[in-house]
């Protein structure tokens, strides 16, 4: 079993095959070296680069395809199956990281596109905003997934769109974190895009690994939100600076600044039609229309009286080829 909450300060390809066993962990979030010639990440995030750490190691071009290989089935050999693994990417190298991840087991589930603030200014092409995000999955087992852990099914924005709709579709517009005058890492990512990630794919007690801790931001997170954490960071200095920061952080401590989702589900929601349920939503259904109500107005009313979900009540309606 993985010690919880042990980080490596080693390469991670060797580092996962000496210390993580096979399917251990639950949910993996990392975002590798992007591969860009020359170290010009600094011109990816628009900044002084007086305040990043030194130590940030690069991967060449003419290595990324291998590398980007064996540390993916190195994540398919500790992840569970049923467990996610999200991994960012910019666009130079992403056909390499699509590439290693075919030659796997592991399933897409998401394509996300990330829409940050403050793109690359540009001149002669249009402005890079985005990152990608590829969750995937370890077959086998049932995928986590917490469909209510942020908004609930009956939650609405101020104009009646479903909140729940909104935070589960596949781009995100999530502001990058800028700490002026404070010691950075050179790719920090925003503890709002982990939190989503970690409260969507996990659940309290699980073990979350990053493959390139860099910043720990990932781990801070995990940890913050009851969850356990390990992974690795190849870098000294990088490690040492942030090795000591991750011990101030109190497990679950970032638990009760969240909001509470208004969650109430149908009480029938996820049980089978019974055959009699089906003949009453057939005659329910007709009487309801012969009363010169509109679809949507039938299918309110059915949804109290049946205690299902909308989805639920129109799938058996083309069922019943009504």
């Amino acid at each position: 079993m993985t010690n919880r909450n042990t980080f490596y300060n080693q390469d991670c390809i060797q580092g996962c095959e000496k210390n993580i066993p096979d399917s251990s962990v639950d949910l993996i979030i990392t975002d590798p070296p992007y591969g860009i010639r020359g170290d010009q990440l600094h011109k990816h995030y628009n900044r002084d680069e007086g305040y990043v750490l030194d130590g940030y190691i690069e991967i060449p071009e003419s290595e990324y395809g291998e590398f980007s290989r064996q540390w993916i089935n190195q994540a398919e050999r500790i992840l569970k199956p049923g467990g996610a693994a999200y991994i960012l990417s910019g666009y130079t190298n992403l056909f390499h990281i699509l590439a290693a991840l075919r030659n796997t087991h592991l399933q897409e589930v998401n394509h996300i596109i990330w829409k940050y603030n403050f793109g690359v200014y540009t001149r002669k092409k249009f402005v890079s905003s985005h990152y990608h995000i590829l969750h995937y999955v370890k077959p086998g087992a049932p995928r986590t997934f917490n469909t209510y852990c942020r908004y609930g099914p009956q939650e609405k924005d101020n104009e009646g769109g479903s909140r729940n709709y909104q935070d589960r579709e596949d781009v995100w517009w999530i502001n990058k974190e800028y700490k002026p005058g404070q010691r950075k890492n050179k790719n920090e990512l925003p503890l709002e895009l982990l939190q989503k990630i970690i409260l969507y794919s996990s659940n309290d007690g699980d073990l979350v690994c990053d493959l390139f801790l860099g910043s720990f931001s990932t781990a801070r997170a995990a940890i913050g939100l009851g969850r356990y954490a390990t992974g690795f960071e190849k870098s000294g200095e990088v490690y040492e600076h942030h090795a000591e920061e991750i011990r101030q952080v109190e497990f679950g401590e970032m638990l009760a600044d969240l909001r509470r989702p208004e969650v109430q589900l149908p009480e029938n929601q996820g049980k089978p039609w019974s055959a009699e349920e089906k003949q009453l939503l057939r005659s329910r259904f007709q009487d309801l229309a012969n009363r010169e109500n509109s679809k949507q107005e039938i299918i309110t009313a059915l949804m109290g009286e049946f205690g299902r979900g909308k989805f639920s009540i129109q799938k058996m309606l083309k069922h019943l080829e009504i």
